[in-house]
């Protein structure tokens, strides 16, 4: 019982939740940059409602919506310059992971004319502008996180760095604006969720606290497995994945991930296998491979789940994902030796060697 726990974000979660609080916004800054994708912010309803909330506050505000799915050095690097030419004082962060992982870096880069390669050195003199994020997946929980997860072409991998100056000061989430998403979207998105919240579970740095928070978060997806099998889901189910990606953000932000993420970085950068697709892809094998160090720890998350074993979870997880064409040799060779530089790997309570992610990989497809 001797652990340190640090979430400075102030969360708002609930239908109606940012024309609720509009005096938040006024609290951060005047003259924000929107930072968003080119089409969820508005489809999703969610861009009428800020700019609905900015415009009674009396803001001058700016968009940058050329986030792409796993955001690249020159996209953040842009929307730094975007910034500093609108002389933006926050940053409104509206989207899934790849939006509210480039509006943090773009805090950064707004007051830092660096290169975003100099992110990962963790020395930037100006701190970042202050972040408001407003998520549109139930998935990543980057809303409530202090890391920021950018595409690295020179590395062939996704690479993050961490600050507590990343910490979003507020956080609204919304469950209607989950509504417009795709089915493969929700349920890719809601398995990231899931695999936070275990990844975080059984991370080396875990504590009570935020084991509390995960085992609720694992419980609160147990319930969800049948309504994702379905083609539609009720706004009330969509919250409840909406909690759970919350609560795995929390506990991530405290315990950092695992092996699964290292591995998974390359299935997302070279076969662009959606991020939650990825974990899910390699969580049962890989829970299968840390039982021997984490046996009490594995069978709690079972139970949460109310499934048997992890056979049962594997089939389970794969009626959700559907098949993915075999690993070719190279890919078993490559896949590995990439994930062992990731640092998230030291988490992992079996730290395995390339052999053992060779096995893991070969076994999840």
């Amino acid at each position: 019982m001797n652990f340190t726990y640090h979430l400075p974000t102030k969360i708002f979660f609930g239908s109606t939740c940012i024309a609720d609080n509009i005096v938040e916004f006024s609290f951060w800054g005047m003259r924000p940059l929107i930072v968003t994708g080119r089409s969820s912010a508005k489809t999703s309803g969610a861009l009428a409602d800020v700019e609905t909330v900015l415009k009674q506050l009396g803001m001058e505000w700016s968009l940058f919506d050329r986030i792409e799915e796993n955001p690249s050095f020159a996209t953040v690097e842009d929307g730094g310059a975007a910034a500093r030419a609108h002389d933006a004082d926050m940053i409104i962060g509206i989207g899934g992971g790849s939006a509210l992982d480039a509006a943090k870096a773009i805090a950064v880069l707004a007051v830092n004319e660096i290169p975003a390669r100099k992110l990962f050195d963790g020395n930037f003199p100006a701190q970042p502008l202050p972040v408001i994020a407003i998520p549109l997946t139930a998935g990543t929980g980057s809303e409530v996180t202090q890391y920021s997860i950018l595409t690295d072409t020179e590395r062939q991998t996704k690479r993050s760095f961490a600050s507590r100056a990343l910490f979003p000061k507020a956080a609204f989430l919304d469950a209607r604006y989950t509504q417009s998403l795709s089915r493969t979207i929700t349920i890719n998105t809601a398995i990231d969720a899931l695999s936070h919240a275990v990844e975080g579970y059984l991370s080396r740095r875990s504590t009570a606290m935020s084991d509390h928070l995960a085992i609720d978060a694992i419980r609160h997806f147990s319930g969800m497995f049948n309504a994702l099998g379905r083609d539609s889901l009720t706004l009330a189910e969509r919250e409840e994945l909406l909690y759970v990606s919350l609560l795995g953000g929390m506990v991530i932000a405290q315990t950092g991930t695992t092996m699964i993420h290292s591995l998974g970085y390359s299935l997302t950068y070279f076969r662009h296998i959606p991020h939650g697709r990825a974990n899910g892809l390699l969580l049962a094998e890989a829970l299968r491979f840390m039982q021997p160090a984490a046996p009490g720890k594995i069978a709690s998350v079972l139970a949460a789940l109310e499934i048997p074993d992890i056979d049962t979870l594997k089939k389970t997880l794969s009626s959700l994902l559907g098949p993915e064409q075999p690993w070719t040799r190279e890919e078993l060779h490559t896949f590995p030796e990439i994930a062992l530089q990731a640092a998230n790997i030291a988490n992992t309570p079996r730290i395995p060697d390339q052999n053992d992610l060779k096995t893991i990989l070969a076994a999840s497809c």
